[in-house]
């Protein structure tokens, strides 16, 4: 092998951009959403109105798994009705709704059901009616301080040199005395939020994994190494840093795997970032329509799914998912636990689930 070949760098994992774009046409009363326009203009991208962000029918596709290939790579811009938040227990105390929709293809995301048939990606223009909505959850709950989660439905960071609304919400909640932010990603593309005025009122969290588990169930997602960068990238912009640990996979070297995962962390992080930390931990969990869903559209996925080897447990609406029995759940979160004060002794671990 040549010495070019051996010196030469690795590709990295480039921003996002659509095949597809829809617009409704009120989005165009927007500046963002003429600013989306002009942006899918300059890159050439095919371009359709549509009556409603909800109504995408006539995406191209021969069968069903290309229609969701496609949907992934289809951007549609539009105007955010419902301004009711939907509740982000135990993450925070509501969901902000910016965007809905991932470009990723992480084979156990629960988006896989939630967002059924729209796997497509939406953004939405009339960010000041959604701020204001968000003014009055945070006026209904003062003294207490009220806490918006703004992943629940997507991941902003890979969005955001498109639309850039999620470097307005982190300058607004910088702007409230009882507002808090957090968000968390997969993506590295972090450069916009950097100078954002944030006032420490945002956490800023990784999405991170054993190898074993990016490697094989998160296409479509920046690498590790790429992330812990950005990470350090955040740290020293003055945000608030977090890492969310899932779906925490029990497979075989996992010890190794997720002692290595923390190993490199502390290796990588600067030493600021380390003074106030947060872990998230969640176990991998499935129901039995998300089964479904998964193995029709990643049919050779390697993600373990037998029920029987799994327990069942019941959710807040009488509907249930599949767990890891109580002795491994327990394996994972006391090894997990360990390695984290280990390397971490003054980070919080907010949850495990």
């Amino acid at each position: 092998m040549s010495t070019e070949l051996l010196t030469r760098p690795v590709p990295g994992t480039t921003v996002f951009v659509p095949e597809l774009v829809y617009f409704e046409p009120d989005a165009m009363n927007y500046s963002k959403g003429q600013k989306i326009y002009e942006w899918a203009k300059q890159q050439g991208l095919e371009i359709h109105m549509t009556t409603s962000h909800n109504q995408i029918r006539d995406l191209p596709g021969d069968s069903e798994l290309e229609k969701y290939r496609i949907a992934k790579r289809t951007l549609v811009v539009g105007i955010r009705k419902t301004l009711k938040f939907d509740t982000s227990k135990p993450s925070a105390e509501y969901a902000i709704p910016i965007a809905t929709g991932c470009m990723g293809h992480c084979h156990y995301c629960y988006l896989q059901t939630t967002l059924g048939a729209k796997p497509y990606i939406r953004v939405y223009v009339n960010m000041d009616d959604i701020l204001g909505a968000a003014q009055k959850y945070i006026d209904e709950r003062v003294p207490e301080i009220t806490r918006f989660e703004a992943a629940c439905t997507s991941d902003p960071v890979g969005l955001e040199h498109i639309s850039g609304s999620l470097k307005q919400v982190i300058e607004f909640m910088g702007q409230q005395e009882h507002g808090r932010l957090r968000f968390v990603t997969k993506y590295h593309h972090v450069e916009p939020l950097l100078d954002a005025k944030h006032n420490k009122h945002t956490r800023f969290r990784f999405s991170v994994n054993a190898d074993y588990v990016i490697k094989n169930f998160e296409p479509g997602t920046s690498k590790f190494h790429e992330r812990i960068e950005a990470a350090g990238k955040v740290a020293k912009a003055g945000y608030p840093l977090g890492f969310i640990i899932a779906p925490i996979i029990w497979h075989e070297g996992w010890e190794e795997g997720y002692a290595t995962l923390l190993e490199r962390l502390y290796n990588e992080l600067p030493a600021e970032a380390a003074q106030d930390l947060t872990f998230e931990m969640i176990q991998h969990r499935f129901t039995r329509t998300a089964k479904n869903v998964i193995e029709k559209r990643y049919p050779k996925t390697k993600l373990e799914m037998d029920e029987e080897k799994r327990k069942y447990k019941w959710g807040r609406w009488g509907q249930g998912k599949y767990v890891y029995q109580d002795e491994q759940a327990n394996a994972l979160r006391e090894f997990i636990t360990e390695q984290i004060f280990d390397k971490f002794p003054q980070a919080k671990i907010e949850y495990f689930t």
